[in-house]
């Protein structure tokens, strides 16, 4: 096993200041994800690269994914702060140059933004801000007046190695149902009012230990496979 930490000083993103932020970064590379893969008949060495997050589930995620691709990724730690934007692209696009600034080499980060039609589009690239102020309940009494009770996930890819910034999006269809279901957990409000695929809300997956990505196809990981692996 092979680990990096390094800790360095860059500049405040969220303010867009000289302000001091710590980056920490941690890259473990275990011997499962070094093999090589078995391809018609001959041993062919796995293209890996670095992907921005310390969420493990992701990182299950993006590996099952890419793997059909000949892809694994190595996990980074790299705490910034992110920029406010009402553009949910370039809040993730921001978030993939700032990992690069700190870990110098081709990096992939991913990104969430949801949407609600019934609220114009509310809470864009906010969600996880709001979240922490507003309840189940609040979210309820938001959405009981308005019919439509869809919410939209946006699942960004971006990817970055210093000059060629590639951006990849896939939309989830989701659902808001008239009473809170699922575990009770201060970090999570709306994944109680919330079902994205099959019969359980957010919160109900997420105790399972069976949700990371909002979509059961994952079509954000695969776009992004099929373009590294077509310029590779």
């Amino acid at each position: 096993m092979f680990s990096l930490s390094v800790r360095v000083t860059g500049s405040n993103w969220k303010n867009g200041g000289e302000g001091d932020i710590a980056c920490h970064v941690l890259s473990r590379y275990t011997n499962e994800q070094l093999e090589t893969s078995q391809t018609d008949g001959y041993h062919e060495t796995m293209k890996e690269i670095l992907f921005a997050t310390g969420n493990s589930r992701k990182i299950i995620e993006a590996n099952e994914t890419l793997k059909q691709y000949n892809i694994t990724v190595n996990s980074v730690r790299v705490e910034i702060d992110e920029i406010q934007n009402h553009d949910p692209a370039e809040i993730a696009k921001a978030k993939a140059r700032a990992a690069y600034d700190v870990t110098h080499a081709p990096v992939v980060v991913s990104d969430t933004s949801w949407e609600i039609p019934a609220l114009g589009g509310f809470p864009g690239g906010y969600m996880k801000d709001i979240s922490d102020w507003m309840s189940s309940e609040d979210w309820l009494a938001l959405m009981a007046r308005h019919d439509d009770k869809t919410i939209y996930c946006h699942e960004h890819v971006v990817y970055f190695d210093g000059e060629s910034l590639q951006h990849f999006v896939s939309t989830y269809k989701g659902k808001f149902i008239n009473e809170a279901r699922g575990r009770v957990d201060d970090s999570e409000s709306f994944e109680r009012t919330v079902i994205l695929y099959g019969d359980q809300t957010m919160a109900e997956q997420l105790a399972d230990g069976d949700i990371a990505s909002a979509g059961e196809s994952l079509e954000h990981w695969k776009q992004f496979g099929e373009w590294l692996q077509g310029n590779s």
